[in-house]
């Protein structure tokens, strides 16, 4: 690996991502690398597959930018030699994951682009709806993509932009009025950091302080784990500026019309530990394991989770039924979400080496299994055998969303709905091809599918189950408080 300016390879418009940005400025002038690395650890679950990190010295020359970035872990792709090298009191870093391919050096992020202005480094969260027309265009006008991501059709657009205008925060907002779908952005120019989320607000963008340095991240998480203070989300489309002066905040392109977070943030691509748009993740899956627990009861010895995210829906159907909440499976913390395979062979191969069953934690018992969702239905069905095979008298599945019925135009991981179990089968029809014992899911936010199956035409409509789940004032945490 080199310490360069990269400029990314060609093209395939299919890619979808779901990925992590982080972004600091110091304005006390100390270095940020080793700050930037600590945040993308903490975001490591939303991409495993590629990570980098671009900084530049706002007190040195004028658009001079190093930048780092790999295949593979963030742990594995930098060593403290390395960092020490990124010199810098400004900065960005990604985390990325493939969902169809594309799954190479060249598409890892941040992008760097020298332009007639200076330099422009962006880390991109999300998926563009309009990626493949604004490619064309740009293509015609002469443009030469090096990439397959549609994370440079928007850098390209944002550049293109700064030419014209004043400021680069203004180019920025010129370029969101020509891009659709999903995106939070975190921008770095010579003597700005800058973020951005798309007026749905699909993709969770926020704000923190340590000290004398400003902090944009995907999650609260990351906050947490470099000792800084949340200071707000980001709003849908909305763009923050952080310069010496402090923050500014443009909202012209911020809608009066109902947002669209996306859902699966709370139900699995998230960390528990983290707060997104006043929600807490972990009390949004306690909740929704409650509702499972009242919608479908069923007598059992032992409730228990498929980990990680199903953990906090096991324990609040336990809590809600009265049935004892237990540990029946050990995982393997170093292999990657079959989830976010991009190969089904890949997917099929990894539950085991994945999970195991402690035997005598369900033997001779019946088990009621709580999962965060059913997908390809791939995990499950194995998951299940699991526990047959070491010895669950009864196996009773729960599911704390609801069917999964609907592709998704805006960077999850499902490519075709012929993939998805639920695409023209009923609950009892999955049952049996499941071979569980009994199996439901819960009915609390039917909108997901409405909302999944308008896109791209129409944009989302707010995910009503979300705000059953709003923390109240008597029980939220303060710090995750939006401060006026």
């Amino acid at each position: 690996m080199t310490d360069n300016i990269y400029i990314q390879t060609e093209n395939n418009d299919k890619l979808k991502e779901e990925c992590g940005v982080f972004g600091v400025y110091d304005f006390d002038g100390h270095d940020v690398a080793s700050t930037i690395y600590y945040g993308l650890l903490a975001l490591q679950h939303r991409g495993q597959e590629s990570c980098g990190i671009a900084v530049s010295d706002t007190n040195g020359p004028k658009g001079k930018v190093l930048s780092s970035k790999d295949m593979g872990l963030v742990n594995e792709a930098f060593t403290p030699e390395q960092l020490e090298k990124l010199k810098g009191d400004i900065g960005v870093g990604h985390v990325r994951y493939s969902t169809a391919g594309g799954s190479t050096r060249e598409n890892a992020q941040p992008l760097v682009l020298n332009y007639i202005k200076g330099t422009l480094a962006l880390a991109h969260n999300g998926n563009l709806i309009n990626a493949p027309q604004l490619r064309e265009e740009l293509a015609y006008g002469g443009a030469i993509f090096q990439t397959t991501i549609d994370s440079e059709v928007i850098a390209y657009h944002i550049a293109r932009e700064r030419v014209r205008s004043k400021t680069a925060e203004e180019a920025v907002a010129r370029a969101m009025q020509k891009i659709k779908g999903a995106y939070s952005l975190v921008i770095m120019s010579p003597r700005k950091l800058m973020g951005a989320r798309d007026p749905q607000g699909f993709r969770p963008l926020c704000i923190g302080k340590r000290g004398n340095a400003y902090v944009l991240a995907s999650e609260t998480c990351a906050l947490d784990t470099i000792g800084a203070e949340f200071v707000r989300d980001v709003l849908p489309g909305e763009i923050v500026t952080i310069t010496q002066e402090g923050i500014k905040s443009d909202t012209r392109l911020c809608q009066k019309q109902q947002t669209a977070h996306c859902v699966f943030e709370y139900i699995y691509f998230a960390r528990p530990d983290s707060v997104i748009d006043g929600v807490s993740v972990y009390h949004s899956r306690l909740m929704a394991g409650r509702y499972l627990a009242m919608d479908s009861p069923v007598d059992a010895d032992i409730v228990v989770g498929v980990p990680e995210s199903g953990n906090a829906a096991a324990l609040g159907y336990s809590l809600q039924s009265g049935i004892p909440y237990g540990t029946a499976f050990v995982k393997n913390g170093y292999v990657g979400r079959t989830f976010i395979k991009p190969k089904q062979s890949s997917r099929e191969s990894s539950v085991r080496v994945k999970l195991n069953v402690l035997r005598e934690a369900v033997e001779g018992k019946r088990v009621i299994m709580i999962d965060d969702s059913i997908v390809r239905g791939t995990t499950s069905d194995r998951i299940v055998h699991m526990l047959r095979e070491a010895g669950a008298k009864e196996v009773h599945m729960r599911v704390s969303s609801p069917p999964f019925l609907w592709p998704c135009y805006f960077g999850t991981d499902v490519p075709a709905r012929e993939q998805l179990i639920a695409y023209n089968r009923t609950v009892e029809e999955i049952r049996q091809e499941q071979t569980v014992l009994d199996i439901w899911t819960a009915v609390a936010c039917v909108k997901w599918q409405e909302t999944c199956r308008s896109a791209p035409d129409v944009l989302p409509e707010t995910i009503r189950w979300i705000r059953r789940w709003r923390i109240s004032e008597e029980n939220s945490n303060s710090r995750y408080r939006r401060k006026i």
